[in-house]
């Protein structure tokens, strides 16, 4: 009899390991599914409805402060002569709108060879609304996140003092044909001007590099990698530090300058100094005809 029982008490116990196992394992999911719902981000839904909300708001904006000269749909307007009245804005991607309404260049205040820098119309949750909008009508280049641009981002002094020394290389190869040496900028052909980039906020630089307005050159990635773009920012605002030393800079607009100032005023000072020596020392012998001898 007391076989019998063992026999059936063995039998009983690998009967409940099976389902003692599969009750543990649904309270594990269990527990885990509901912690996630609990603590993981809004869903996919979620986040794709608040864009839409973003990409409708923006929507509003542009129709009513872009549309009149890049048309309802972003296409673009062009005037009945074959001029380009506003250009397509299909495919510029967000950047570009932030780099543009976040300068003030854009809403254009007159047409003309240059846009200028001014104070922004429109705060940064308009200006990304309306970034939203733009980047769903094409893809294109988004907005860099902080980590992108931002030197003080560095991990250490060393690793940002070794990106200065590289962006300085790129900046002095590829940027001072046009923004001088300085960064203070410069004149350009056709009426257009490279302004100087020392009060540019590091986000901007970072977007005029990736998507090239108006008559600067665009570096993708492929040109000058994410990576090189922050170090070309680090070298320009180790240019913000520099000291200044003294004296006449000339607007530091580089050895052209100084030496157009050198040529015209130094020599022109030397020539006027020459010719008031010579009329002060000249002096005549001549007398005149029927004087006495």
């Amino acid at each position: 009899m007391r076989l019998l029982n063992r026999s059936v008490g063995r039998l009983s116990r690998h009967r409940r390991r099976p389902l003692a196992g599969a009750a543990v394992l649904l309270v594990a999911l269990l527990s885990t599914g509901g912690a996630y719902a609990a603590l993981a981000p809004a869903s996919q839904a979620e986040q794709e409805k608040d864009n839409a909300a973003l990409v409708a708001e923006g929507k509003e904006l542009f129709m009513i402060n872009c549309s009149t000269c890049h048309g309802s749909n972003g296409e673009g307007i062009t005037t009945q002569n074959g001029k380009l009245y506003g250009p397509s804005l299909i495919g510029v991607g967000a950047a570009s709108v932030d780099f543009q309404v976040g300068t003030g260049r854009m809403p254009m205040a007159q047409p003309g060879a240059q846009v200028e820098v001014k104070d922004p119309s429109f705060n940064q949750d308009e200006i990304d609304a309306m970034a939203a909008y733009v980047a769903s009508l094409g893809p294109g280049p988004a907005i860099p996140d902080e980590e992108q641009y931002d030197p003080e981002t560095y991990a250490s002094e060393k690793e940002k003092e070794e990106a200065v020394t590289l962006g300085g290389q790129i900046f002095l190869t590829n940027c001072t044909a046009c923004h001088n040496f300085t960064g203070a900028g410069g004149a350009m052909p056709r009426g257009g001007e490279a302004p100087s980039i020392l009060n540019t906020d590091p986000k901007h630089i970072y977007e005029a590099m990736l998507t090239g307005p108006q008559s600067m050159d665009t570096f993708s990635d492929g040109n000058i990698s994410p990576e090189e773009k922050k170090a070309v920012i680090s070298y320009v605002e180790s240019m913000k530090e520099q000291p200044d030393y003294g004296g006449f800079n000339n607007g530091s607009l580089g050895p052209v300058t100084e030496g157009i100032v050198a040529w015209v005023v130094g020599l022109g000072v030397l020539v006027a100094f020459a010719v008031w020596i010579a009329s002060h020392t000249t002096r005549t012998n001549q007398t005149k005809k029927g004087s006495a001898k």
